[in-house]
């Protein structure tokens, strides 16, 4: 049966970032690889960076924005089914940093999914430097990825010497949610450049957790917006005066990450900003788009930024 993974982790987090690494290793054990990058976005900007760093023996698949959660899972399940018949080891699901891991296991276990497939691991990538005065909603969402996670990677820390500090906020945020389970044997928490073979094999064999929290509905499109400026001609100075205007203050609602691509002359660059990180490096290929992510977006103020 073919293995399929999750990588959850709120906006922002280094799912994408961690995918490289991941995903290298599967190859060079010989497996093949399928990457499907699940959205709500209509423009794919994840993808795209994907598409710079891995190329053999890998296959990159995206499913566009939907008009619905149930019109997406359906599109989940027809892109499972297409890719089932293609002799694949092991596929892997990047999801939206707002996704309902509820969605993946409901959709694996359908016809003719659970035949073909078999949950592997459900890896959750956690940042060290986020928010910790989150909105219930949020709170929520964070609380799904944990629940089930096999294992959990924290990204941007330098040490472990806060290990125990960031199990117990883990397992705070669970039991305020009312989840049962402790994550305290399955933290990794290094500096990535030294993740190893033996660290990526612990995380690909962890496998998932069961367990469960009450249901918390709401409208993800009302909570979280995604406003999308594209065929713009901003430098790496203009955007980040902009990026910079759009951090200081929640005058414009609350800026989760901003990320496209501008291009120059000297060819593209990708823009991954966060509150804690900014970052234009170069890029293979791009599109003139920048995607601003966020709770309560003022869409009008953040327009004028953009002019």
């Amino acid at each position: 049966m073919i293995k399929v993974d999750l990588i959850t982790g709120f906006l922002g987090a280094g799912k994408t970032t961690f995918l490289d690494g991941y995903v290298r290793y599967l190859v060079s054990k010989g497996q093949r690889v399928a990457i499907i990058e699940n959205d709500f976005g209509a423009v794919n900007v994840d993808m795209m960076l994907l598409s710079d760093f891995i190329k053999e023996n890998c296959t990159i698949e995206m499913i566009a924005g939907a008009c619905d959660a149930h019109c997406h899972a359906r599109r989940f399940k027809t892109k499972l089914i297409a890719l089932g018949m293609q002799g694949f080891d092991r596929v892997i699901i990047e999801p939206s940093g707002i996704y309902d891991v509820d969605e993946f296991f409901d959709v694996i276990r359908e016809e003719p999914l659970e035949r073909w497939y078999e949950t592997g691991s459900v890896i959750s990538i956690v940042d060290a430097t986020m928010n910790r005065n989150m909105s219930k909603e949020t709170k929520y969402i964070f609380a799904t990825q944990l629940l089930c996670a096999g294992s959990i990677l924290v990204s941007k820390s330098e040490s472990d010497s806060d290990r125990q500090e960031m199990i117990t906020f883990l397992n705070d945020v669970l039991e305020e949610s009312g989840g049962k389970r402790r994550v305290d044997d399955v933290v990794i928490m290094k500096p990535w450049g030294e993740l190893d073979t033996d660290d990526y094999e612990k995380m690909a064999q962890s496998g998932y957790k069961s367990d469960v929290i009450s249901k918390m509905w709401f409208d993800k499109r009302e909570e979280y917006t995604s406003l999308y400026y594209m065929n713009h001609d901003f430098d790496r100075d203009k955007i980040k005066e902009i990026i910079d205007k759009l951090f200081e203050s929640d005058e414009y609602g609350h800026i989760h990450r901003v990320k496209g691509f501008i291009g120059d002359e000297n060819g593209w660059f990708s823009v991954n900003v966060t509150r804690d990180s900014f970052s234009i490096q170069p890029s293979g290929e791009g599109q003139k788009v920048i995607i601003v992510i966020g709770e309560k977006l003022i869409e009008e103020k953040i327009g004028v930024l953009f002019g």
